[in-house]
């Protein structure tokens, strides 16, 4: 039986996540560079983490979509404010639901679903270390879908524990500007994860939500290694490479690891 069949409601999040890279200016390894979170959890305690650049994608135009499920339920009231597409389902639609998303997504010129990764990508930037992104900076390719058919529960904060499928949309962001490159290697040294996590803790202490984030660089080939060390069917879940825990969604941006919880398009 499919495993979506014996959920009441499910949760479908649909993102674009993006593998960005630059070129180390000293000896030219390829860098990775991931999004790198502290959330204060419950009981105080902080979690800090690394994933892709990436967020949700924007609904431009329901109308299809309702034909399809009817009136679109969100599962949060911060998502129907941004009109990202986390959105509540009958398990029985999400296979009409995979093929909308896979045939909107793949046309750049949609006017449904937001397809490209700009306006994320610079609002990331903004927000995680004060860089303001240029179209000059960078090149964007897409390198295809990533799918995950089996629900898991989710850890956003707006929706924790909710079932959820996932379908993401994966591109190659490049960084072209040297300098650039150079100062996300500076902001990734400028905080341990340590110091990153009392931050986040200090702000919730005086009231604040509990999150800070900052850039994290890494070889690319130090992370693509580490997860190849281990089988295939152990490879989904958070590792750390260089002390750093890395969130199991990196796996997405990585199209030359196999991983059985995810099907690639």
């Amino acid at each position: 039986m499919n495993p979506v069949e014996t959920i009441q409601q499910l949760r479908v999040s649909v993102a674009t996540f993006n593998r960005v890279v630059f070129q180390h200016p000293q000896n030219e390894t390829m860098m990775l560079a991931l999004e790198r979170q502290a959330t204060v959890m419950e009981g105080g305690i902080v979690r800090v983490q690394a994933q892709p650049f990436g967020g949700g994608v924007h609904i431009l135009n329901p109308r299809t979509l309702q034909k399809i499920i009817g009136t679109i339920q969100y599962d949060s009231e911060r998502s129907r404010h941004e009109q990202d597409f986390r959105i509540l389902i009958p398990p029985s639609k999400w296979e009409l639901i995979k093929e909308y998303c896979l045939r909107h997504l793949a046309d750049e010129e949609d006017v449904e679903l937001e397809t490209v990764p700009h306006r994320e990508l610079m609002e990331e930037f903004a927000e995680t270390f004060n860089v303001y992104l240029n179209p000059h900076q960078y090149s964007a390719q897409p390198l295809g879908f990533v799918i995950e058919n089996n629900p898991v529960r989710s850890d956003n904060a707006y929706a924790r524990g909710q079932l959820t499928v996932h379908l993401y949309r994966v591109f190659e962001v490049r960084i072209v500007d040297a300098m650039l490159g150079r100062v996300m290697l500076t902001v990734s040294q400028l905080y341990s994860d340590q110091a990153l996590g009392e931050r986040a803790l200090r702000g919730f202490e005086h009231g604040g939500e509990g999150h800070a984030n900052s850039i994290l660089t890494v070889p690319l080939n130090a992370v693509t290694e580490a997860y190849l060390a281990l089988p295939p069917e152990m490879r989904y879940g958070r590792i750390v490479v260089e002390d750093h825990e890395l969130d199991e969604s990196v796996l997405a941006v990585l199209g030359d690891i196999e991983v059985p919880q995810y099907q690639r398009v």
